[in-house]
């Protein structure tokens, strides 16, 4: 497929609305045996962290539940030295039930802690420009243009830079010292975060912001230069996760745009540094299919056991319900898994660490096939082979483990501990595959492999539309009703997207048909709401025009820049 293919302009209008080996060893511990299903690595946290931990668990129960953000307390910074300030803390006078009056713990957060949003400081973005040349020729609307260039103005709202200050004094903060200019989501959101970072670049890139774009790439090679992989935000608290992986699809994407081999010279040991990461240690799995053939995948797992810090507090609420601390660390393993994977959820049935899912391994798949292509771009022959073969054998393994003809399309794949061997090495059941439907089932439609098969893409369009997840204003995340975020009626923009692009981009002219479908149904209802709210939101109700999605672990609200928090 010609990568430099450019797409119909309506489908990049709605693209703008979207908008190592296993850490080395000195640099973990091994969690204390409880269960053999808690045997992974844990990356240690730092007394910064632990403090703010029992800062957040104060203010809890002096300010009680109602509006308690127990991110903003892991946000602020140390005023003066940790441990002046944890002995002031210490010394705060606290009544019966152990809490502090709202008197003295305000008092202390004044003398002591910085607020959640001083470490990061407005920035002009220097790319950016009111109404950049040909910025999306072929919209003639001039409703729409309007939407989309005051879409296109809120870059300057979100643009930050890391301050001086924590630049000074790195350990008296959790935000951690990027070298370039940030675009943040907003609100309680104060620090870049990986996946989001995709489609913030696709919508600079419409925006013609290349410099921008390209200064968040290298901020997030300096976290794999650093960390062994890409965090799942800019903090400290979460070294001990990754989101998911697509960094190399950020680098093509601005390499199509401004052919800099420089970016790509850059890119490329991280980006094996990053591959390396998710196929080996815990994020490798290995599974032998009915015919007998081994394959190697991936799943999430986060490096932690523990309350997450930015929601210790409900973490620990949510853990209450288990009756032993065995379930409860295992419980923290998973929550924090379900986090590396973009999907947060409080229910306490998670088993992330035990899914083989198909998102994750379609988006190293991509990987493999863009650093083969980078490579390639840099001259290095051997390189390119080696991620070539290595696209194929997941492919391969793609199909073998997680492909099921009857539904025609890809289904998750549970594990079994019973089922593995004493080498780890686990056999294909077909009770295995998870035949829930979700719209992440469709998603390895978004890549070549997958969608250059104009029979194979009908018959899995063909199960699309008779799954019942394609609404009237958007393809549904799930058929449950659960009232969590990433259930039915919510429609997420990065699936949309996915899907959507990987249909126009077959060789089928029903699918583009389909596709065209869906994405006008979804722009009518992000400009309605748009206009009716004066926000444009993370999720949307794809039962209802104009309807924005709830659920999740907060209550969306417009910020200054008028559009609404994204997690």
């Amino acid at each position: 497929m010609d990568r430099k293919a450019s797409l119909n302009p309506i489908i990049t209008t709605a693209l703008f609305i979207f908008s190592f080996t296993l850490i080395m060893s000195n640099t973990i511990v091994r969690a204390g045996a409880c269960t053999p299903k808690d045997s992974g690595p844990v990356i240690p946290t730092t007394p910064l962290i632990t403090f703010l931990e029992r800062v957040q668990e104060a203010a809890l129960k002096t300010y009680g539940h109602k509006g308690f953000d127990p991110k903003l307390y892991v946000d602020m910074s140390l005023k003066k030295n940790l441990s002046t300030t944890l002995e002031a803390f210490d010394k705060l006078p606290r009544i019966a039930n152990g809490s502090i009056s709202v008197e003295e713990l305000n008092g202390f957060l004044e003398k002591y802690l910085g607020g959640a949003a001083e470490d990061l400081v407005y920035v002009d973005p220097l790319d950016f420009v009111a109404e950049p040349e040909d910025f999306l020729p072929k919209v003639k609307s001039p409703e729409v243009r309007a939407w989309a260039l005051e879409v296109h103005s809120l870059w300057k709202n979100l643009s930050r830079k890391v301050s001086g200050q924590v630049l000074e004094k790195p350990d008296f903060y959790t935000l951690l010292p990027l070298e370039n200019p940030v675009i943040i989501p907003g609100s309680r959101f104060r620090e870049v975060y990986y996946w989001d970072s995709y489609w913030v670049i696709r919508g600079l890139l419409a925006s013609k912001m290349y410099e921008t774009a390209k200064g968040i790439v290298y901020n997030l090679i300096s976290l794999i230069d650093e960390f062994g992989h890409v965090l799942n935000g800019a903090r400290a608290y979460y070294t001990n996760r990754s989101q998911p992986p697509l960094l190399s699809s950020m680098v093509i994407d601005i390499y199509n745009r401004t052919h800099d081999e420089d970016l790509v010279i850059r890119s490329l040991p991280a980006l094996v540094k990053e591959h390396e990461f998710w196929n080996s240690g815990m994020h490798q799995v290995n599974i032998m299919d009915a015919d007998g053939t081994n394959h190697s995948l991936s799943r999430y797992y986060a490096l932690w056991n523990q309350p997450r810090p930015e929601s210790s507090t409900t973490d620990r609420e949510t853990a209450s319900k288990l009756s032993n601390n065995c379930d409860k660390t295992q419980l923290y393993r998973e929550l924090a898994s379900a986090a590396e994977s973009g999907n947060e959820s409080d229910l306490a049935t998670l088993a992330t660490t035990s899914i083989i899912p198909v998102d994750l391994n379609v988006f190293i798949l991509k990987m493999e096939l863009d650093i083969s292509f980078l490579a390639h771009v840099v001259g290095d022959a051997v390189t390119a082979a080696h991620f070539r073969e290595a696209s194929q054998a997941r492919k391969k393994a793609i199909n073998s483990v997680l492909w099921n003809a009857e539904m025609q399309q890809w289904l998750d794949y549970w594990l079994s501990d019973s089922n593995a061997s004493k080498e780890e090495v686990y056999t294909w059941r077909r009770s295995g595959q998870n035949q829930k439907l979700f719209a992440s089932n469709f998603i390895p439609l978004w890549i070549e492999p997958f969608n250059s098969d104009a029979k194979m893409v009908d018959d899995v369009v063909l199960s699309l539309q008779n799954s019942g997840l394609v609404c009237s204003f958007g393809i549904a995340t799930s058929l449950t009703n659960s009232g969590q975020q990433w259930d039915f009626p919510n429609g997420w923009a990065p699936l949309q997207h996915m899907i959507v692009e990987g249909l126009v981009r077959s060789g089928s002219r029903h699918a583009r048909s389909v596709a065209k479908d869906i994405v006008v149904n979804w722009t009518r209802t992000n400009y309605v709401a748009y206009k009716e709210t004066g926000a444009m939101h993370e999720k949307y109700d794809v039962e209802k025009c104009g309807g924005f999605g709830g659920g999740g672990e907060y209550v969306p609200k417009r910020d200054l820049a008028g559009r609404t928090e994204l997690s």
